[in-house]
């Protein structure tokens, strides 16, 4: 008897997984934070004896290694991955016994990347799940692009060939079980649906319907910006991860949170917008805590910057630190708990800004209040103007947006002064610039 046991990440968009029979199982492409992996497996009261990777990840820091060292188990990779440590090199169709009746096939599946590999569960003589990673995802596949520019067409028709072979070699009723799809700019579209099988992806997916020429045509002219930290975690998980640290980050006074801003290191807010726009320190940025904190967050971050977080509470401040350093953020140099709200004086309001401050003047030195005030949907600002700033920018960020550019507040589109998601901009040099390479404000608005 087996079971598959499934462990969401939300904010990453992805999928991990426990599977097994009665004594010991598998993990397949773990994150980062093991704990949820080992708690999984203490409430099956299994052993994990085999770790499995379907690739080097390009989107995450992989916890497999540390989860295979902690957990004394094998460490299943392709054996076309360049790693820097010990594992057992996988091959297609090699063989593991996970329990007794239950294994663990490999199937070479290239696409995703070169050396990408699935994983069939066999119970007994029927295989009953594919773990099929970046691969044969549900109604999509994964992208081809992520590895080397040059390798993108020939990895696209790889992946129509791997779907190809899934759906050949396995009957309709195995479930299909992938990593990316829930979010992931791994994911080539984004899934339809919940759960799927061999059989329903036959019948609905694109890569599944048409001839290997029209699925490369239309998969590369459909796919999105890459987040500009992916370029980190192909080499991150090639050299092997070090072990995840969650143990809670120092806390930070105002004076030294206002000494770090001087120094030009970020300070992260994580409340809801509306709250940031109503009072925040200066020159901080604001990454809500619900939603793609990580992605974003690493997106936009120049990478290795020192990171303070200031968080409404220490269960919403754990949660952004577990969700960071599976993108590699470790440890956040300090963090504060009680929102802004608790270096007011008793009874007192953050200031707010009497009008839409220069471009070429930060609102207020270091540690000190501002709020944000500009308008949704500015009308376009005659030729040498600002747009006015008359009410909350709400409507111009969107939880669903695809890359950061579409998070950006029009506030900062309509030269509107430093925007109520300041994440689009940094203080630069006594100026106020978008953290691309624009030195001033936009002339005119382009509100998504």
């Amino acid at each position: 008897m087996f079971f598959v046991d499934t462990i969401e990440l939300e904010g990453l968009g992805n999928r991990s997984y426990l599977a097994g029979g009665e004594h010991t199982a598998v993990a397949v492409d773990p994150p980062r934070d093991i704990d949820r992996v080992l708690a999984a497996a203490a409430r099956r009261g299994v052993r994990i004896s085999h770790v499995a990777e379907t690739h080097i990840h390009n989107d995450y820091v992989s916890g497999g290694l540390q989860l295979a060292r902690v957990a004394g188990a094998a460490y299943l990779v392709p054996a076309g991955a360049h790693v820097s440590f010990a594992r057992v090199a996988v091959s297609d169709g090699d063989a593991v016994e996970i329990d007794a009746g239950v294994t663990l096939r490999a199937m070479a599946t290239p696409g995703h990347t070169p050396h990408h590999t699935s994983y069939v569960l066999h119970d007994g003589d029927r295989p009953v799940a594919a773990f099929t990673g970046g691969s044969l995802l549900i109604g999509t596949v994964g992208r081809p692009d992520l590895v080397e520019p040059r390798l993108t067409e020939r990895l696209a028709r790889a992946q129509h060939a791997s779907a190809h072979r899934l759906a050949a070699e396995l009957p309709d009723a195995t479930a299909v079980l992938p990593t990316h799809g829930f979010g992931s700019f791994c994911s080539s579209a984004q899934a339809e649906g919940d759960t799927t099988t061999i059989g329903e992806q036959r019948a609905g997916n694109p890569a599944l319907g048409v001839d290997v020429d029209t699925f490369v045509a239309d998969l590369l002219a459909g796919l999105d910006d890459v987040p500009a930290y992916y370029a980190h975690m192909g080499p991150a998980n090639t050299a092997g991860p070090a072990p995840v640290d969650l143990t809670p980050p120092a806390a930070a006074g105002a004076e030294e949170i206002a000494a770090r801003l001087a120094a030009g290191e970020w300070v992260v807010d994580l409340r809801n917008r509306v709250a940031f726009a109503e009072g925040h320190v200066a020159g901080s940025f604001n990454f809500e805590a619900e939603g793609k904190l990580a992605t974003y967050l690493a997106w936009m971050i120049p990478w290795g910057k020192p990171v303070t977080l200031l968080a409404e509470s220490a269960e919403q401040l754990a949660g952004a630190q577990r969700e960071l350093v599976r993108v590699g953020i470790d440890r956040p140099a300090a963090a504060a708990t009680g929102g802004p709200g608790r270096w007011l004086r008793k009874g007192r309001r953050p200031p707010r800004s009497p009008g839409p401050p220069s471009p070429d003047s930060p609102s207020g030195a270091p540690g000190a209040w501002s709020s944000s005030t500009c308008a949704a949907t500015p009308s376009a600002p005659a030729a040498g103007s600002r747009a006015p700033c008359t009410s909350r920018s709400t409507s111009c960020t969107t939880a669903s947006a695809r890359s950061p550019a579409e998070r950006c507040g029009c506030t900062a589109r309509a030269g509107c002064g430093p925007p109520s998601r300041p994440h689009c901009w940094m203080p630069r040099a006594g100026r106020w610039s978008p953290s691309t390479t624009a030195s001033t404000p936009p002339a005119t608005p382009a509100c998504p």
